[in-house]
């Protein structure tokens, strides 16, 4: 009753800045809007309903079996786990958090798997690190790729630690996983074409009613997530108020931003000016920024695990810790990296440090761009989403003289 309460007076109290700000709430839902269709809509919308397809058509069973083995000795996981981490990294948030519920849902996971796979799942869409935020937002694209390398590596180092330190969870389920492996005598090839065949004839529907089905639930989805983006972008800007006085003072204006809409976060980030600051401090706020991914993010991923056991709070505990670690290796693979990257690159595209050991006379300042200037990922992410279909394609083709082998036998 009382959180009732609470959330009902807090309605309130939003519904009561909106009609006293009108304009500063307009502008920041038109900014939270233009970001969601240039770079959100586009990036994710692909890689959703290829996802469907490819569980419909059995070939999320046929991957799951190939990459048994590896997942359950990196992450303790099953293979099936491999595609929502896939799909997650190179869709962004949500479609990792989306992907680990329908797994969860269909019993392929464990509750802990699932938890896991949540956490792992629920990455930053790379072309918005290599694109908007290296060309667009830095223009150095190589920042871009440091940046992805600090926030996947962090990732995955944080997920293996966490695996090692937890090994009893699933104890039971990889040793029923190891039996029925070493039951199995067949090939990897002959079981992964098994897979297929009984993840198709599960799900049964034709083509044309799998894609219907995947568009209309693909737009479903972005459009809560469209709402979820606005919403956060109205909140960042209401709160500025009350958030700014105390983050001015402190050096760190972009956390206003941040907390609340991880992309527009990351554009704060970008701009971040403060005495001191320069391209590797920009860098380094940016991949928290996208380990975080944001109030919208979490709530994202939230709406996508409804129906199923998966918990929230484990879930945010993991993003803060993912985002101290992302800012870590940013802070580790900086100098490294451009100094490895120093001689194949031109001197123009290498950022410079802020102290004296400077690849440039002058540190470079990040270039401020407009939301409605924000480069459109419409072509890259179809063809990284072509890219994916075709490996898909590719899978199944060499799967097929396997197919015909178990029927004939």
């Amino acid at each position: 009753m009382a959180k009732t309460v609470m959330l009902a007076f807090l309605s309130i109290l939003l519904v009561v800045a909106i009609i006293l700000q009108p304009d500063a709430s307009f502008q920041s839902s038109l900014q939270g809007l233009t970001v969601w269709w240039n770079i959100v809509f586009p990036g994710l919308l692909p890689f959703l309903v290829l996802f469907e397809l490819i569980a419909s058509f059995g070939l999320a069973h046929a991957v799951g079996s190939l990459l048994q083995p590896l997942m359950n000795r990196l992450f303790k996981l099953p293979g099936e786990a491999s595609l929502a981490i896939v799909l997650g990294w190179m869709g962004g948030y949500p479609a990792g958090a989306d992907a680990a519920s329908s797994l969860r849902k269909r019993n392929l996971v464990t509750k802990q798997q699932g938890q896991r796979l949540l956490a792992l799942a629920h990455m930053p869409n790379p072309l918005f690190m290599l694109v908007v935020i290296g060309a667009g937002f830095l223009h150095k694209p190589i920042v871009g790729v440091i940046i992805a390398a600090a926030v996947w590596i962090s990732a995955l180092w944080v997920m293996i630690f966490m695996t090692l330190v937890r090994p009893k969870d699933d104890a039971e389920n990889n040793q029923a996983a190891a039996i029925k492996t070493e039951e199995n005598r067949s090939s990897i090839l002959q079981r992964a074409a098994e897979a297929l065949r009984l993840g198709r004839e599960q799900d049964g529907r034709s083509f044309g009613k799998a894609l219907g089905d995947a568009v209309t639930a693909s737009v479903q989805k972005l459009m809560m997530i469209g709402g979820f983006m606005i919403f956060a972008a109205v909140l960042a800007k209401l709160s500025e108020p009350l958030l700014s006085p105390l983050l001015d003072k402190a050096g760190l204006s972009f956390i206003s931003q941040a907390f609340f809409e991880g992309h527009l976060g990351a554009y704060s980030a970008a701009i971040w000016d403060a005495p001191g600051t320069g391209t590797l401090s920009n860098a380094a706020a940016i991949a928290a920024v996208l380990a975080w991914s944001g109030l919208s993010g979490i709530l994202q991923a939230g709406y996508s695990i409804t129906g199923t056991d998966l918990k929230l709070l484990p879930f945010v505990v993991w993003r803060v810790v993912h985002a101290l670690h992302a800012l870590l290796f940013m802070l580790l693979l900086w100098k490294p990296a451009l100094s490895l990257l120093r001689p194949i690159l031109a001197p123009g595209a290498l950022p410079a440090f802020v102290n004296a050991e400077s690849f440039l006379p002058e540190h470079t300042v990040a270039v401020v761009i407009k939301a409605g200037e924000l480069p459109l990922l419409w072509q890259f992410s179809l063809s990284a989403c072509l890219l994916l279909a075709l490996l898909g394609l590719f899978v199944s083709i060499i799967l097929l003289p396997f197919r015909k082998a178990n029927k004939s036998v």
